[in-house]
């Protein structure tokens, strides 16, 4: 997939897919938004109006003015990708969030995902 193609896509139409991913290995949406709140800097009821608006990747991401700093210590990879070597800025911002809900679904404490 084209980055263009992916940063036009909405966010809402992938949300449900992390949802699934989680839920499958018996975790929750909560969950989930807890992770996406922790990494974007968004209130739940911000994030449910870009949710509602179907916002795209690119906008969601360079409109969360509250990125967590600590995504930083986010390591590994994903797709075959080590996110580390990520130059592209919104990329590597969408695979934090794939990483963390691969943690999720693996078991990992929320603690540990939240790098605490």
């Amino acid at each position: 997939m084209k980055l263009e193609n992916l940063y036009k896509t909405s966010f809402a139409k992938v949300y449900p897919y992390y949802i699934a991913k989680a839920e499958k290995k018996g975790r929750t949406k909560e969950e989930v938004d807890q992770i996406i709140r922790w990494l974007t800097g968004y209130t739940q009821k911000q994030f449910e109006k870009h949710l509602e608006k179907e916002t795209d990747f690119e906008i969601f991401y360079t409109k969360a003015s509250k990125i967590n700093p600590k995504r930083i210590l986010i390591k590994g990879v994903v797709c075959g990708v080590r996110i580390e070597e990520i130059k592209d800025r919104i990329m590597r911002e969408v695979r934090y969030l794939d990483k963390l809900v691969d943690e999720l679904a693996k078991g990992k404490k929320m603690e540990e995902i939240l790098r605490k």
